[in-house]
């Protein structure tokens, strides 16, 4: 372990051998640390915080604060930080608002400066978040999400799988997967880019171009589109659409261009 002389530590917290942590940095009471975990310099990780191996909190961060929400009652709750995610300077992430409820992030995220993760988010695998963007409570983003500079995201607002969000975006509704969204909650199109990093055949990516035809350009409503997509049966990708039409939704689904 290789913890700076200045690196304020409660006895209470559980640190991995090969944990380091920088100077001047914080670890409060009934936090938990694996291995390989990189705590740079000013960085505060707050009480009822787990940090999973191989991750790194870089200079100024503030994990595991208490939320932003009027709500909140001063109960225990938590946030939990999987494996080999990389969160910038000054970010900040909190725990979650009710009794015993959660925060959690998934494995292999990049997190870069001065991002926001309010109470009760859910983030997944492969996310991307870059520069001071926002993500109000309860907000959902699927893996390999990626999500630009500035943008800010509503409370309760789900964002699928593989999808982009464009700089500067207000993303009010929830974005199916694959979309490129950008401005004011705007589907554009495909993100045909990510598709192909994500290594998608021509057949699939022409399957999901087929899925976002029913969606956006033959005038049914989504109760229509969708089981004119179950009729169609165009794989898995596209099931990965559906259920996230049938999964409902608290905010409404961006629109179309």
């Amino acid at each position: 372990m290789s913890i700076h002389p200045t690196a304020v530590i409660n006895p209470n917290a559980e640190i991995a051998d090969d944990v380091e942590v920088g100077p001047y940095a914080v670890i409060e009471d009934n936090v938990k640390i694996g291995p390989r975990v990189n705590i740079m310099a000013r960085a505060y990780i707050c009480r009822y915080t787990e940090i999973d191996e191989e991750t790194e909190i870089h200079m100024g961060g503030v994990i595991g604060h208490l939320p932003q929400d009027l709500a909140f009652r001063k109960k225990r709750s938590f946030l939990k930080i999987g494996k080999r995610n990389i969160i910038r300077e000054y970010a900040t992430i909190h725990r979650g608002t009710q009794e015993d409820s959660e925060t959690r992030i998934g494995d292999d995220n990049f997190i870069m400066g001065f991002v926001h993760i309010g109470h009760n988010c859910r983030i997944g695998n492969n996310v991307t978040i870059a520069n001071a963007t926002t993500l109000a409570g309860y907000v959902e983003l699927d893996n390999r999400v990626f999500i630009s500079a500035h943008v800010v995201v509503h409370q309760f607002v789900r964002i699928g799988t593989l999808s982009m969000i464009g700089g500067k975006s207000r993303i009010t509704k929830d974005v199916l997967p694959y979309m490129l969204v950008n401005g004011n909650s705007t589907v554009y199109g495909l993100n045909i880019v990510g598709l192909r990093r994500a290594q998608f055949s021509a057949e699939t990516r022409n399957r999901i171009k087929m899925a976002h035809k029913i969606i956006y350009k033959s005038g049914y409503t989504l109760a229509k589109a969708t089981e004119e997509l179950e009729k169609a049966a165009l794989g898995e990708e596209v099931r990965r659409l559906i259920d996230f039409l049938k999964a409902g939704s608290k905010r409404g689904y961006c629109g179309h261009v």
